[in-house]
């Protein structure tokens, strides 16, 4: 059999968190009582004309820095022609051949090295209203009983990214995804939140044979609401048209959905291009020409985005990628590793305190004073392990200070302690035989009786290796 090469490219869609809509003053935003965020212009009535949304237009150029892309100096919005029960219009006012943003790429760092992707564009238009499928098993349209529109989110501003054919695994995918929703989140242009349809992605994905150069037959998958989802629908593509291909079948360029339960893709329609939407400009809106001095305005607030903190977390702090992308996760987490380890503490503890314990707890990183915290994880070794996740869970508190945990210390002493182990070793003859008799488990048992009698502030260290040392005399 020959061997196969994914290749995949993905289409996304984030919505901006505009005040208002793309080309009128209605309230932008997730939520709120159906139809009831609409006008004349984002509902389509005669006479109505668009005025385009000056923010999510700098916001997108901002997006395109990000995405290393060519900001264009002349940009035309076309209407995208097609009829469908959440598009009031009869078209979709987007862009096509002139976008706004355009000939970019992304970097993906990961454990053997960095994945570039080019962008293709990223070019800006208005999201469709909302289709609420009603009854049926799945909540789509197949099998459903009736359909209902909501047309708050129609005319919300929306950024099209669409990537080249450089994806070679759903992992891949997956990780590009998460990384570039990392990066919008941080740029502040959206929330980025898939469960609430503010971050959305398809995948066009196809196979070819190890070697082989051009591109065969691809499908379109779409409606994959997880970064789970969608790699576990790409690898059920995957599966099925290598499948399609090695028993002399052909693959059909069409549009599919994933079903997650079942693990497989579905039929929904034959995929359209681009002469079927007879894209042709916009006659309302004038074509946007950004001035270079707004452009590069928009350069110099880019902040360093994700991709680029993972790599300088290795090379300045000597982490492992694991540890420098977990960190990573948020700029408040990014932000309040970087302010403890620059105090001096040591960058590995650092590192483990905040992706274990400091998670755990759920507060906000962007709460805590790093210096304080930095104090408390310096004297992690020399408290007891109660009193230092009792200080990790109040360390959001404006008021914490380390100096209130510090002088719970740890009894380390083995003049102190040696007594009392000898004292529980003699009340309890009984697992005393069983941890000689082969069963060293009971160990933990006796290391707890300690740790009880001392309120928790014997060194557990300490308390092992007295423990070992009269069980094993």
């Amino acid at each position: 059999m020959p061997e196969w090469e994914p290749v995949i490219g993905l289409e996304i869609h984030v919505q901006l968190k505009t005040r208002t809509k793309m080309f009128c003053s209605c309230e932008a935003g997730y939520g709120g009582e159906p139809n009831t965020r609409t006008c004349p212009v984002c509902l389509a009535f005669p006479g109505a004309l668009p005025v385009p949304n000056e923010t999510a237009v700098e916001w997108t150029i901002k997006l395109g820095h990000a995405l290393n892309c060519r900001i264009a100096e002349h940009a035309v919005f076309h209407r995208k022609n097609y009829f469908y029960p959440d598009n009031p219009k009869g078209y979709q006012i987007s862009q096509y051949d002139e976008p706004l943003c355009i000939d970019g790429s992304f970097v993906v760092p990961g454990p053997d090295g960095d994945t570039e992707v080019g962008i293709v564009r990223a070019h800006l238009e208005e999201d469709a209203a909302k289709t609420i499928h009603v009854g049926g098993a799945t909540g789509r349209i197949v099998g459903s009983e009736h359909s209902n529109v909501d047309f708050n989110r129609g005319g919300t501003p929306l950024v099209e990214i669409v990537t080249q054919p450089d994806i070679r695994s759903a992992e891949q995918a997956k990780r590009f995804l998460q990384l570039l929703r990392q990066t919008i989140v941080e740029l502040g242009v959206s929330d980025a939140e898939m469960e609430k349809g503010t971050l959305r992605a398809d995948a066009n994905v196809s196979v070819r044979e190890a070697g082989e150069t051009g591109y065969r037959t691809r499908t379109e998958l779409k409606n994959m609401n997880s970064f789970n989802h969608i790699a576990r629908g790409i690898e059920a593509e995957l599966r099925r048209q290598i499948e399609t291909w090695e028993s002399g079948g052909e693959v059909v360029q069409e549009t599919l959905d994933y079903e997650v339960k079942s693990d497989l893709v579905t039929a929904r329609r034959r995929k359209e291009e681009a002469d079927d939407y007879r894209y042709f400009p916009e006659p309302d809106l004038v074509p946007l020409d950004p001035p270079t001095e707004l452009v590069e305005r928009l350069r110099t607030e880019v902040p360093e985005l994700p991709g680029s903190r993972i790599r300088r977390f290795e090379r300045e702090f000597e982490l492992s990628y694991y540890d420098a992308e977990v960190l990573n996760g948020s700029a408040a987490l990014a932000h309040l590793y970087e302010q403890v380890a620059l105090d001096g503490v040591d960058t590995k503890a650092v590192s483990n305190v905040l992706m274990n314990d400091f998670v755990a707890t759920g507060i906000d990183p962007a709460a805590v004073d790093g210096t304080e915290l930095g104090k408390l994880i310096a004297a992690r070794g020399t408290i007891p392990r109660e009193t230092f996740t009792r200080a990790l869970a109040e360390s959001g508190d404006p008021e914490f200070r380390a100096e209130t945990y510090l002088t719970d210390t740890v009894v380390a002493d083995v003049a102190e302690l040696e007594p009392l182990v000898q004292r529980i070793l003699d009340a309890n003859p009984s697992q005393v035989a069983t941890y000689k008799g082969g069963k060293q488990g009971v160990l933990g048992f006796f290391v707890g009786q300690v740790m009880k009698e001392t309120q928790g502030k014997a060194d557990p260290k300490v308390v092992n290796e007295l423990l070992r040392g009269k069980l094993q005399g």
